[in-house]
């Protein structure tokens, strides 16, 4: 569910209420759903997820009118949702959703292997883009799923992956912008002006693939040369700190592309 956060032209972006605060984005979606867990909804049974409505959804993420605005795509996040619990059902032998464990063992401590799991067993992961005749592969959602496992349990555990090294960036719209701000990226006047403008790029777009295919190989040239200098960081850890600081204000000065897509 972690992708389109902003809010299309004119609209305003989806807020929550939690803990006396306003969340918004990740974090709103965070929220939602441990709320949702903590007042008894079984979003850890599979059976419940693959049923799970549009309404339904709708009704865990605004938190009983404690939220605000409009969260794109709504009905695709839930037949998500529904591909998530009917996989489970069918090919991982177990009615609770926390069978994903069965995925992540039969992954052997492969960060690598885990994304490739995801991305035949579950079509909403398959990130992929045909660019000048060839196939790209992104793998955003699926790579950032095996990172967060590593993250969260410390390399340990559900968390121990051998080769998370071999993870790229996750090519998102957080990511070019942090980057286009440092003078890292640099887009076509055409291109440029079309961002600023907030103007939809249609998703496997020429201009949508490129500011992707740029944002990963970008930090990747990022990190070699930090390591260069000392800073031993993998594609995981220096996107995380990209992000981390695409969230303060004096990086959202210019606007982040805008493509409607459940891949990011």
């Amino acid at each position: 569910l972690n992708f389109c956060f902003w809010a299309p032209k004119g609209g305003k972006r989806w807020e929550i209420e939690y803990g006396g605060e306003v969340l918004s984005g990740y974090f709103a979606l965070a929220a939602a759903l441990k709320r949702a867990f903590i007042e008894g909804i079984p979003l850890d049974d599979a059976e419940s997820l693959s049923r799970l409505s549009p309404d339904g959804l709708r009704e865990i993420l605004d938190g009983r009118g404690r939220s605000r605005g409009e969260l794109q795509l709504l009905h695709k996040r839930c037949a998500i949702l529904n591909e998530l619990g009917r996989v489970l059902l069918e090919r991982y032998e177990g009615r609770r959703a926390s069978r994903p464990g069965r995925l992540v063992k039969a992954a052997g401590g492969s960060a690598v292997r885990l994304v490739r799991s995801l991305v035949r067993d579950f079509p909403s992961f398959c990130d992929e883009a045909e660019y000048k005749g060839r196939k790209v592969f992104f793998y955003k959602r699926a790579q950032i799923f095996a990172a967060d496992l590593w993250s969260t349990f410390g390399g340990q555990d559900w968390g121990r992956f051998d080769d998370i090294s071999e993870l790229t960036a996750f090519a998102d719209y957080k990511l070019p912008q942090v980057l286009r701000q440092l003078g890292i990226l640099w887009y076509s006047p055409e291109l440029a002006a079309k961002v600023d403008r907030l103007e939809p790029l249609e998703a496997g777009s020429p201009e949508e693939v490129e500011i992707r295919a740029n944002t990963i190989q970008a930090v990747e040239l990022l990190r070699e040369e930090l390591n260069y200098l000392g800073k031993d960081l993998t594609a995981v850890e220096l996107d995380r700190l990209l992000w981390e600081m695409g969230q303060r204000p004096e990086f959202k000065r210019k606007p982040h592309h805008r493509t409607v897509t459940i891949f990011y």
